[in-house]
């Protein structure tokens, strides 16, 4: 059978499929590998496909670089790996290769692109790899910003793996980023938001009546749990065994994470050389017909980072019976920042999708972090006491 038989076995064409202003929902995507604008050097499977985006598969090989880098407009991603003396190590053994902490790869990925006019793309790390201080990002050829793909862009994708925290293990189609679509200019107006924000539709257990700023909604940080002595977050450990990402449930949390608990202060001190799990007061919602993002870098907050993997998919914690905290993945920059129980942490942008997914987020599709309180990456037996 041909790749484009196969394909369409996968994903059967539907008719009907609308184009919105919005982030493309699942079956816009379905579309999108039938028509030949996402491509790919081995066939797309199902599970790659989420409620608002494509997860993408590291190639055959990776390239050690001494430095990251963008291409910029004169040249291809290929031509900077050369030019930063790049040598490649091979991901198609079955035990996979180890990426180093502290270093860089490039890695063509196995899709590709041939986007029409007005679709843009734009990329973040799936959760588990912010989890585990991995900063991954898109790079295309002759781009000069970073997780960003241009309308009209024709070819090859590739990701910058940088472990900070923990060596890791991968191979080819390991997933380590995720892609969506975007037409026009999805972001809410402000009038709706408030309006969806005071029904309760967004963030539950906070005072509604704040935390709207620039078309944004605040969420606090939980430092107090269920009480005292309770787990409010992990800091990782600074010389541990790697982990492989494929290997899901296969670790224990204390041997790469120290527990933080509860005491009255009900305050941390972030250490600038230290990486942290720690979890939103509140409970985060997506409406069907809505994706979410959280802004990772606000300096009129603090000076840290609050977030790595940014995308919140249509159905996260929509269920009651699902809610569901947001996880951060903290790390201050430059100096100690002391973080209190309730202060603001992060800011969260709600964009109009193209279309209702035909998916949602959530158990029916085997989601891992749905009705999450303080979760680690999936990688991690759970903590007897979370």
């Amino acid at each position: 059978m041909s790749d484009a038989a196969f394909s369409k076995t996968l994903f059967p064409k539907e008719p009907g499929v609308e184009s919105h202003t919005g982030i493309l929902p699942f079956q816009h995507i379905r579309a999108m590998v039938n028509e030949h604008e996402i491509e790919a050097l081995t066939d797309i499977q199902p599970e790659q496909l989420q409620p608002a985006s494509l997860d993408l598969r590291l190639g055959r090989v990776a390239y050690r670089v001494r430095a990251s880098f963008l291409p910029g407009p004169g040249a291809t991603v290929m031509e900077k790996i050369k030019q930063l003396d790049g040598y490649p190590i091979d991901l198609t053994t079955s035990q996979g290769a180890v990426l180093e902490k502290g270093c860089v790869y490039v890695i063509p990925l196995l899709e590709s692109l041939s986007l029409k006019s007005g679709l843009a793309g734009f990329a973040n790390p799936k959760s588990s790899t912010g989890r585990l201080d991995v900063l991954t990002r898109l790079i295309t050829d002759r781009s000069i910003s970073f997780d960003q793909v241009q309308p009209r862009y024709e070819g090859p994708l590739y990701v910058e793996v940088a472990p900070c925290t923990f060596s890791i293990v991968v191979r080819m189609g390991s997933r380590l980023n995720q892609i969506r679509f975007r037409r026009g200019s999805p972001v809410l107006a402000s009038s709706e938001l408030t309006r969806l924000h005071a029904e309760g539709k967004l963030v539950s257990g906070s005072d509604r009546r704040q935390n709207i700023k620039e078309k944004l909604i605040g969420v606090s940080i939980d430092l107090e749990g269920a009480g005292q002595n309770s787990l409010i977050g992990w800091r990782a450990m600074k010389h541990t065994d790697r982990i492989d990402l494929d290997r899901v449930g296969a670790y224990d949390p204390l041997e790469f994470w120290e527990p933080i608990r509860f005491h009255r202060e009900a305050a941390i001190i972030l250490d600038p050389d230290d990486f942290y799990i720690l979890a939103t007061r509140e409970s985060v919602r997506v409406p069907p017909d809505f994706a979410a993002e959280m802004v990772a870098y606000d300096t009129s907050v603090g000076e840290f980072r609050v977030h790595y993997a940014g995308f919140f998919d249509p159905g996260f914690g929509w269920d009651a019976a699902s809610e569901s905290k947001a996880v951060l993945e903290v790390r201050s920059h430059e100096v100690p920042f002391m973080l209190e129980h309730g202060q603001t942490i992060g800011w969260l942008k709600y964009e109009q999708m193209a279309g209702r997914p035909d998916r949602l987020y959530g158990r029916d599709i085997k989601s891992n972090y749905q009705g999450q309180g303080l979760a680690l990456a999936k990688q991690f037996m759970l903590p007897r006491d979370n």
